[in-house]
């Protein structure tokens, strides 16, 4: 069984939702993997404020693509990538842009809708699946207030029909967070519904009596990593506090035996 393979096998364990830790760069990734994670998922926003850059899309697209290639080096997990919304309103430049990512042997994206018209994300999806690359399509409903609360539902499911007619093999709807809105989605799909990790989620047991087939944690590993540093920074600067720093680090040899037999 190939890697794609068995990324795709990975949404189809009842019961046994796919935990995904999202990443922002190669050591993060052997990070998670060491903590047994079975595949590695980056978050846009992680990846663009690692390196100066907002999110939504402001990312220069050969900086993405060089983390791709430092995190594909690194793991021997599966490995699926945040592209936002394809970096192009023109499905052929989408995939033309994301061939350099493809190439590195990444078995997964997620690719937006956003603010987009859902047909357009279709068109885009039918162009991506040119490539054997496993499509979890993302709809902003929820995340963006796209419909009004009572139709949310119904709207999600339309794009997600409209989806996986165009080829996507997955939804993922960050923002839902209800139970019983989860369960809808769940039934009324026949993608494996992907949710992420926000306040008043049900906990990961509860989501898979949902039938929830992926948990992402987004930027959320990324904001707290944020505001550790920020922290510990602080008290550093103004106390200049080495033992602050030594009692909440991981210790150096430790460190160095995780990477001991990176590729190169």
């Amino acid at each position: 069984m190939n890697t794609t393979a068995r990324f795709r096998n990975l949404h189809q364990q009842p019961g046994q939702p796919l935990v995904l830790a999202n990443v922002w760069d190669a050591g993060g990734a052997r990070l998670i993997e060491s903590l047994g994670a079975q595949a590695i998922a980056t978050t846009s926003a992680g990846v663009a404020w690692s390196l100066g850059y907002g999110d939504g899309n402001r990312l220069p697209f050969d900086e993405l693509a060089r983390v791709v290639r430092g995190i594909v080096r690194t793991v021997r997990v599966p490995v699926t990538i945040d592209v936002e919304s394809g970096y192009s309103n023109d499905p052929a430049t989408v995939l033309e842009r994301l061939q350099p990512i493809f190439d590195t042997g990444i078995v997964g994206i997620n690719i937006e809708d956003g603010a987009d018209t859902p047909d357009l994300l279709a068109r885009k999806i039918e162009a991506i699946k040119q490539r054997d690359v496993f499509v979890n399509v993302r709809t902003d409903v929820y995340l963006r207030n796209l419909s009004p609360d009572e139709t949310k539902v119904a709207e999600t499911l339309r794009r997600a029909e409209l989806y996986a007619q165009a080829g996507a093999e997955g939804l993922f709807v960050p923002g839902i967070v209800d139970a019983a809105q989860i369960r809808e989605v769940a039934a009324g799909t026949t993608l494996p519904l992907n949710v992420m990790a926000v306040p008043g989620l049900p906990r990961l047991k509860e989501l898979a009596q949902l039938n929830v087939r992926r948990l992402s944690a987004g930027s959320a590993l990324s904001q707290a990593i944020w505001q550790h540093v920020a922290d510990l920074a602080r008290g550093f600067l103004t106390e200049g506090d080495s033992a602050l720093l030594a009692s909440n680090s991981m210790g150096y040899g430790q460190l160095q035996a995780m990477f001991a037999d990176a590729r190169e």
